[in-house]
Parts: C-alpha cells; structure tokens; sequence
C-alpha cells in the first residue's frame, strides 16, 4: 500500500496506448493535477513489431519524464483491451477459497493460452438466480504473464519504479466514482464506456461496486478505416483529418468536412450503439430491480457527438466524461475526456 499521508504527490499513471502514452500525477492531498503529459507515438508504430513498438513506448515515457515536472519515480501501470481477458462469469456460491478454484477452472476453460502462464484475478459483483439455483457473478480477468513482465520491463527501462498493476476496467471505474460522494450516488447505477483507440471498454457498476465488464472491438482505428475507404485517403491522412476536425470548436468546424466525416462513421457508430444496448439489456435481465440512471463516455475517441448520438440511441441521459473537474489545474490538457483511465491510475490505493 502507498502511504498517501506521508507523499506529496501520487504515484505516475502509465496509460500506455495503441497511438499514445499517457502519464498524470496528482498532489498527496488530491486537490490538483501537479503534471499530465501526453506522448503521441510515431505513426508506424501501431503496425510495429513487438519489439519496435516497445522501444518506441518506451522513448515516450522516457522523454515525458524528462521534459515534464513529474516528481518521484513510482508509477502504476495498467493492462488494457490489447493485453487483458475479461469476461463475466457465474460460479456457485461458496467460500473465498471455493470461489478462487473454480474462478480458475472458468479461465482455464476460456482464455487463449495457457493457465500455467495467466495472471487470474476476479472482481465479485452479487449473488442472482439462475433457474432455481443461486450463483455467484464475478468479473474474470485475465493476463498472460509473459506480456505482463514485458510492460514490467518497459517502465523499468523508462527509468520508473512500478508499484501496482492496474486494470483499465477499474481504473475508469475509480476515477469517476471518486467524483461522485453523495449518498445517492453510491446507490445508483451507471454505465461507463471507455471509447480508446483500438476498443471500447464497458464498465456498469453501483457506486464503487462494477457489476458487469466488457471489450467491444470498436474503437477509433475503426473510424479512421472507414473514413479511409469513404473519401478515398490512407489512414494516416484520415486519422489526422478526424484528430484536428474533431477538436476544434463546433463552431469552427469545416461543415462539409463534419458532414463527410460523419456519414463515413455512422456505421461504425450504429454498431456502438447496439453493442452497448447488449450491454444495457444484459444488466437489466441479470441484475434486477434497479435500472441504469445515466451513462457517462470517456476516452480519446468521446465527443459530444457521440455522446449526443448514444444518449437517444439507448434512451438512457448521457453526459462527455470531466475526469479532471474536481481537480485545481493551471496545465492545458486538451480533449478532458482522454484522462479518464490514467486519473484513475493515479488515484490507485488512495480510497
């Protein structure tokens, strides 16, 4: 545990992305963002070999440590879509010990490699009926160990010390939930969707409590194909075209530009929408009793847009993630919504 009382500053989030790193820190009392950086990787390091594109991650938080104030060297690191299982699963009832033993029969059963190699953790949720027999829900996840030590190695050799291991699915969770402290929050149910660059990640959760987990294979790498294959452009010209279109002021937009881009992802967007719908139907046939208040979208890929789309698609309020509003901050920081998982990161053994 990282005795917050005694530091003046939070460990380093270490967000390491398909197209970015991110790092953030926050002060030892949580007011401010004390530094938060982002490192865009070069453009072929996406498609890069292993080992290109760990040398190419590494220089990105090597060179964010060194240009920028972070203070200190631990950091907590997370295992995102591209690195981490995770599924929801039912297991009969029974002591800790009981449930870890067939939680660990389940993943050997369903993750791609072997059990002697992965990493199995689970996060439980409630007890439900199935049929006539009462069941556990549990959030299996799941890492194969060698790709585990690789990202160990990578922050290591960026001159950090790790000192957790964190999962995006509880990094988002965290993040949000620590913005919200009224008592009703704790009771109310929430979708959060994590819209990144190769996935999305979905995360319902009471309060503090995830209940449900899932990767949806959307994510921007989808919308740049299909602006790509629209207006007949290579994905490099189409990412950059989407990137500094999307973030400029509505008002500022090109319209036509908007227009194309727009009717390029509607698709794509279609398919998010019925992805999370899926979502939204397994919480309600599982977990009974209280329906979802809100959603909330986050990520790189979020946008007011989408977020307008999704609301009305799955009749379900929804509002652009503010990862960093309750925190004091004098550094630009660009689309706020992309902060989400590394906040969380940071905020790793504070609550």
């Amino acid at each position: 545990m990282i005795g917050f009382a005694k530091h003046r500053f939070s460990p380093i989030g270490v967000d390491l992305g398909r197209r970015s790193v991110k790092l953030l820190q926050l002060s030892g009392d949580l007011s401010r963002v004390t530094e938060a950086a982002r490192w865009d990787l070069p453009a072929d390091a996406e498609g890069a070999d292993a080992e290109n594109r760990h040398m190419a991650l590494t220089e990105g938080v090597r060179q964010l440590c060194k240009s920028r104030n972070f203070r200190g060297r631990e950091a907590v690191l997370c295992l995102g879509g591209d690195q981490l299982f995770a599924q929801n699963i039912r297991v009969a009832r029974g002591a800790d010990a009981e449930v870890s033993r067939l939680v660990t029969q389940e993943a050997a059963a369903r993750i791609p490699y072997s059990i002697a190699e992965a990493e199995v953790r689970y996060l439980e949720t409630t007890d439900i009926r199935q049929g006539d027999a009462a069941k556990r829900e549990v959030v299996l996840l799941a890492c194969h160990r060698p790709l585990l030590e690789r990202q160990l190695k990578l922050v290591e050799e960026a001159g950090l010390q790790p000192v957790a291991v964190d999962v995006e699915p509880v990094a988002l969770l965290r993040c949000y939930s620590h913005q919200s402290r009224r008592d009703e929050d704790r009771l109310q149910r929430a979708m959060f969707v994590h819209v990144g660059q190769s996935n999305s990640v979905v995360v319902i959760a009471q309060g503090k409590s995830p209940l449900f987990v899932k990767y949806v294979d959307i994510g921007g790498c989808h919308f740049d194909q299909a602006v790509a294959t629209h207006l007949d452009m290579t994905i490099e010209a189409a990412a950059m075209l989407r990137r500094h279109n999307g973030d400029r002021r509505s008002e500022q937009q090109d319209p036509e530009i908007a227009h194309s881009v727009g009717q390029a992802i509607r698709p794509i967007v279609e398919r998010l929408g019925n992805e999370l719908s899926l979502c939204v139907r397994y919480h309600s046939v599982t977990f009974r009793g209280q329906p979802l208040t809100r959603m909330v979208l986050g990520g790189g890929e979020a946008s007011a847009t989408l977020t307008e789309y999704l609301s009305q698609a799955l009749d379900l309020p929804c509002q652009l993630g503010e990862p960093l509003r309750t925190y004091k901050s004098d550094l630009t920081l660009g689309r706020q919504s992309q902060w989400d998982v590394v906040a969380g990161l940071a905020l790793r053994n504070v609550e």
